[in-house]
């Protein structure tokens, strides 16, 4: 990246799915986005794109953002695999065992590991023309921006509070990140 990025994150609406259950690309449905549109639009650039991920609790709230908003694949959350939709109790201790060991490299079967997570949002960062860019996603790509941006490690920060449903962070990488 030649110039600098003026990202303003979003983090979708809270999902409508029961407690204690692993998602990730999982496509669940989320509470009304209309609230949290209402309440964001005046914090946002006007004139700014408007990226979303493809999964509906995302690309609904962008939809009430900006009429057309510009879907990536790479925008959706982390792939969990055999994973997805399963209790996290219900998962093999020794699978969660061998994620909490290496938190960055470690895949679940059939999923991808935060690395690759990483990896791909920074292909579609080095792909994002300069300016300011909204963007609707999910925890896990946020954190990613947040290592890049910080430059704290990605397996520290990934152990840090997700942001909160519906909250907004705006982040200034600058030119060459």
């Amino acid at each position: 990246m030649s110039a600098s990025h003026t990202l303003y994150l979003i983090r979708h609406p809270r999902p409508l799915i029961a407690p204690g259950v692993c998602y990730g690309r999982l496509d669940v449905a989320a509470e009304d986005p209309l609230p949290i549109a209402t309440a964001l639009r005046a914090l946002l650039p006007a004139d700014a794109p408007v990226w979303s991920s493809p999964l509906q609790r995302c690309r609904l709230l962008a939809g009430h953002l900006h009429p057309q908003p510009r879907l990536d694949e790479r925008l959706q959350e982390i792939d969990f695999g055999d994973w997805e939709g399963r209790a996290w109790d219900d998962i093999p201790r020794q699978e969660i065992d061998a994620w909490a060991a290496d938190l960055l490299h470690y895949t679940p079967p059939g999923g991808e590991s935060p690395a690759r997570l990483s990896a791909r949002v920074n292909a579609f960062l080095a792909e994002l023309p300069p300016g300011a860019h909204i963007i609707v996603t999910h925890a896990g790509i946020i954190r990613t921006l947040h290592s890049r941006a910080s430059g704290q490690p990605l397996d520290q920060v990934l152990q840090q509070p997700a942001a909160a449903y519906g909250s907004l962070t705006r982040m200034v990488l600058p030119p060459g990140d």
